[in-house]
C-alpha cells in the first residue's frame, strides 16, 4: 500500500473544511493521514471535531507567547515531531511568520473565499458584492510571504445573485471550498503538482472543458 500523505491542519474556528477532509480521508477518496490539528483558540470547535474522529488535537494560545515568531516555532515543534509532509491552513486567522513559511516551503497550502488574485484579506464577500462582480468563488493555493498572494493550485466559480448579502454569498462559497480543498490534496498526494514561478502545473487525468460560464445568462 502506498504511503499515505501526513496532514497538519491548523484551524481557529469552526473547522468545516477540517471537516471535510476527514470525511473524504474516511470514505477511502483521499490518501492522506492527519497527522495533528492545531488551534490558536482554545473554544475552536474544530478541535472537538478532530476529537470526534480520534484525532491528536492540540491548542497553542498565540497569547501565551512574546511575539509571532516564538508562536511559530512552537507550531513547527509539534508539526515537525509530528512528521507532517504537508500544512493545511483551515480557517487558521493568522499570519505566518517568515520562520514558519521558509522551513515549510512550497508544503503549506491555504482556502481564500474569493477569486484571487481579487479580494485578497478578510470581508472579501462583501467586498465582492460592493464592486458589483457577477462571479466570486474560492481559491486553494501555496501560501508564500505575502497576504493571499501564492500560486494558485485550484478555483472554483459561483455566481453572484441579485440581492446576495456577504452571508448568503459566503454560504454558497463554502459549499465548493468543501469540494475543492479535498482536491487539491489529493493533487499533491500524488505527485501531480510542479510549481513555475507563480503558475502552478497540474498533469491532468483528461481534458478541461471549454465551456464559458455567463452571469447573468446570455439571451438567445
Amino acid at each position: 500500500m502506498a504511503q499515505r500523505l501526513k496532514l497538519g491542519v491548523l484551524i481557529s474556528g469552526g473547522g468545516s473544511n477540517l471537516q471535510s477532509i476527514i470525511d473524504h480521508i474516511e470514505r477511502g477518496n483521499l490518501a492522506a493521514k492527519i497527522q495533528v490539528v492545531i488551534s490558536n483558540n482554545p473554544d475552536a470547535y474544530g478541535l472537538e471535531r478532530a476529537r470526534k474522529h480520534g484525532l491528536p488535537a492540540v491548542c497553542v494560545r498565540h497569547t501565551d507567547f512574546s511575539d509571532r515568531e516564538a508562536f511559530d516555532r512552537e507550531l513547527l515543534r509539534i508539526l515537525t515531531s509530528s512528521g507532517v509532509d504537508l500544512v493545511v491552513l483551515a480557517g487558521f486567522m493568522r499570519i505566518l511568520t517568515p520562520v514558519f513559511l521558509r522551513a515549510f516551503e512550497k508544503r503549506i497550502i491555504n482556502i481564500h473565499p474569493a477569486l484571487l488574485p481579487s479580494f485578497p484579506g478578510t470581508h472579501v464577500q462583501q467586498k465582492a458584492i460592493d464592486a458589483g462582480v457577477r462571479f466570486s468563488g474560492c481559491t486553494v493555493h501555496f501560501v508564500d510571504e505575502g497576504i493571499d498572494t501564492g500560486p494558485i493550485i485550484i478555483q472554483a466559480v459561483v455566481p453572484v445573485l441579485e440581492g446576495d448579502t456577504a452571508q448568503t454569498l459566503a454560504d454558497r462559497i463554502l459549499k465548493e471550498e468543501h469540494k475543492i480543498y479535498p482536491q487539491a490534496i489529493r493533487y499533491f498526494a500524488e505527485g501531480r503538482i510542479r510549481v513555475e514561478g507563480l503558475r502552478v502545473l497540474i498533469s491532468a487525468s483528461g481534458s478541461a472543458p471549454e465551456a464559458a460560464l455567463h452571469n447573468p445568462p446570455l439571451e438567445s
